[in-house]
């Protein structure tokens, strides 16, 4: 996925685990803490914020890995602009981010078990001292 590195893609495995363990891609974006909270009648939480739930470095790292769609070469830069447009960056960040952790959760989903299968590396080529 474009934007995500080797660390976020180590923390999105690590956090999000494997086939199964969300029963769809809305309830992944609830549990990293990238939804938008509603009004609710106790009165305890501004309405249109985030949810903050959930582990703090995967939000950085995501949001961080959002950032990169500002870019004009970034395959989702049109969807990041149009939501800038309407809103503003930092919004279109957080919809980019939500936008990650959706396909992440269906890439590991359509993985399965071979999510976390090792791939061989080619070996290094040896040198030979004359």
């Amino acid at each position: 996925m474009y934007g995500v590195g080797p660390l976020s893609s180590l923390a999105l495995c690590a956090w999000l685990g494997g086939a199964g363990r969300f029963s769809s891609s809305r309830k992944a974006v609830r549990f990293v803490g990238l939804d938008i909270t509603v009004h609710s009648s106790d009165g305890k939480g501004s309405p249109g914020q985030i949810s903050r739930q959930g582990p703090e470095v995967l939000r950085w790292l995501l949001f961080e890995a959002a950032k990169t769609s500002a870019r004009p070469c970034a395959p989702g830069y049109g969807y990041y602009t149009g939501v800038k447009e309407r809103y503003d960056a930092n919004r279109a960040c957080l919809s980019q981010a939500r936008r990650i952790v959706r396909h992440a959760t269906h890439i590991l989903d359509a993985l399965g078990d071979d999510a976390f299968t090792v791939i061989a590396q080619p070996a290094a080529p040896t040198t030979i001292a004359r």
